[in-house]
């Protein structure tokens, strides 16, 4: 199991992203949230298996099919946070 923190950049609010990423993390068994911050980008944090997060975080490079992702920063760690199933918040 691991810890992922993702933030995407681009025209990602509005189109459907926190929904879109819960539904792709119920589908992969990923636990955690996503959430759209002040700047307009959207914050996503998510644990799981190493290789589902992986497949979960290529996703994020395009998103829904509205979305314009521009740039998708991340870091994994081992430190996890025991999310009880995925939400989009705000």
């Amino acid at each position: 199991m691991k810890h992922l923190e993702i933030k995407i950049f681009g025209k990602v609010q509005g189109v459907f992203f926190r929904s879109s990423a819960r539904q792709k993390a119920g589908e992969l068994g990923l636990s955690g949230f996503a959430e759209n911050l002040a700047d307009g980008s959207v914050e996503i944090e998510a644990e799981g298996e190493e290789e589902r997060l992986k497949e979960f975080l290529k996703w994020c490079h395009s998103g829904p099919e509205r979305a314009e992702v521009e740039k998708v920063a991340f870091h994994f760690s081992d430190e996890l946070k025991g999310f009880g199933g995925f939400e989009a918040r705000r």
